[in-house]
């Protein structure tokens, strides 16, 4: 399958070593090999404080023989370093345990075509150390001019990165692709009276510069972020409406994805076990994995194996749709890959998703909070209180406290708990604000109550 690509390497790497393999006689193979160029600029109260720049390329192989697997990789490239790669690998394989559920992916379900994603954007490999530093600077120094409070900085960084993706294998699979990320990230102080600090961050990422958000926005926002929380205090334990907002529910999207691995359902790690096609959550709740969105960071033609990737749904107007799943699992389970492996030059294909999205409603967020006489806005969790198996959830929470429909006075150092079937179940109001963070995007959402108490 032929790709746009700012380098034909790759591709002619992966090539290279599989043919090697396949000469040393491994019965099934693949290979992967990535080239990237990042580079970086961080600033800290105006003077430039860090420069990187670094370019990496590497190749990774996969053999199977008799059911018995094992992987090598190496950022060396030379004939001599390509063939110790292969005779590592087949002497490895040679002393593996065996699996019968080791293999390729099935030729059928392969990607033969290539969309049209939109994962390049022929500006961000021009862009120069200038740039870079020009977007860090002023995306600081806007959150420096927000207010008189914020007293100091953890620095602000423009990063960009272009990268470009290859496997092959030995059913005949050839795929590429080039990708490219830029990000923005600014972390700043606000003072209390005592002289305590309170620190808050934003950023921004997309596949493409005219997406990233304005590098004074990004300042101003981490700025008020650090603002609403001057004079926090602890809250008392009740059970209360809690409005997560969009980034908190972009968590929550994380969390179902996680829990909705085929791994966990074969591993009986997940409360999603013998759940599909039942109502798990509130009608007004859909969310959805797809890794074929124009332009979005989830996104890539094929998955790991290269499976063509695809719209999985994972929770349907309430109801769970079903699992994700790469070819090692399904194979295990009598299922089928969802295009859902994600693999590393070094490692075996794993389960991930590609853009997660739990879908706008037709609420604004201003009228979710206006429904609410006590309750909680969700601003920070923190820890990892989430037990997969059972749903129970217990996260370290900070937020803002709601009185008779407004936002009223900062709160920290409370926790908020209940087991997510319960939580999924009482999400009663679906925002139209839904927001993109990364690879994920989601809504403002409330729950009709949860337990929070006082860490």
């Amino acid at each position: 399958m032929a790709a746009t690509t700012f380098s034909t390497e790759p591709l002619e790497l992966a090539a290279r070593i599989l043919a090697m393999a396949e000469a040393a006689g491994a019965e099934q193979a693949d290979a992967v090999a990535v080239t990237s160029t990042n580079a970086s600029t961080t600033v800290r109260l105006q003077k430039l404080e860090k420069v990187s720049e670094s370019t990496a390329r590497s190749v990774g192989l996969r053999v199977i023989l008799g059911g018995r697997q094992a992987t090598v990789s190496t950022s060396d490239v030379s004939d001599a370093a390509l063939d110790e790669a292969v005779r590592t690998a087949m002497e490895l394989a040679q002393i593996s345990e065996h699996d019968p559920f080791a293999g390729l992916a099935d030729p059928g379900m392969q990607a033969r075509s290539e969309p049209q994603l939109a994962l390049f954007d022929e500006q961000i490999p021009e862009l120069d150390g200038d740039h870079r530093l020009g977007q860090a600077l002023a995306c600081e120094q806007s959150a420096l001019d927000a207010d008189a409070r914020i007293s100091n900085s953890g620095g602000a960084t423009f990063s960009t990165s272009v990268s470009s993706f290859a496997l092959v294998d030995t059913n005949g699979f050839s795929g590429t692709y080039a990708d490219t990320s830029a990000s923005m990230w600014v972390e700043v102080m606000a003072q209390e009276d005592d002289g305590q600090m309170r620190n808050a961050g934003w950023s921004t990422s997309e596949r493409s510069l005219h997406r990233l958000d304005d590098a004074a926005d990004v300042g101003r926002e981490a700025a008020a972020r650090a603002l609403r929380q001057l004079g926090a205090a602890k809250a008392t334990t009740c059970e209360v409406p809690v409005v997560w907002e969009p980034r908190m529910a972009a968590g929550l999207a994380g969390i179902v994805s996680g829990a909705a691995s085929g791994e966990a359902l074969y591993r009986r790690a997940t409360f999603l076990a013998e759940r599909e096609q039942e109502e798990i959550a509130s009608p007004l709740l859909t969310i959805v994995d797809d890794g074929r969105l124009s332009g979005r960071l989830g996104s890539r033609p094929f998955d790991g194996e290269g499976v063509v990737t695809r719209r999985n749904a994972l929770i349907e107007s309430g109801v769970f749709q079903g699992f994700l799943f790469d070819s090692y699992n399904a194979r295990r389970l009598d299922a089928a890959s969802t295009g859902s492996a994600w693999r590393s030059v070094g490692g075996l294909p794993q389960i991930g998703s590609g853009n997660l999205s739990i879908e706008a409603g037709e609420t604004s967020p201003e009228r979710i909070i206006a429904d609410i006489e006590d309750g909680l806005y969700l601003t920070t969790l923190m820890g990892f209180g989430v037990n997969y198996t059972t749903g129970d959830f217990s996260r370290g929470a900070a937020g803002i406290w709601i009185r008779n429909g407004e936002l009223a006075e900062p709160v920290q150092e409370i926790n908020v708990s209940g087991n997510l079937l319960e939580m999924l179940g009482r999400i009663d109001a679906v925002g139209s604000d839904a927001q993109w963070f990364g690879a994920t995007s989601a809504p403002t959402l409330r729950m009709s109550r949860m337990t929070v108490s006082g860490a």
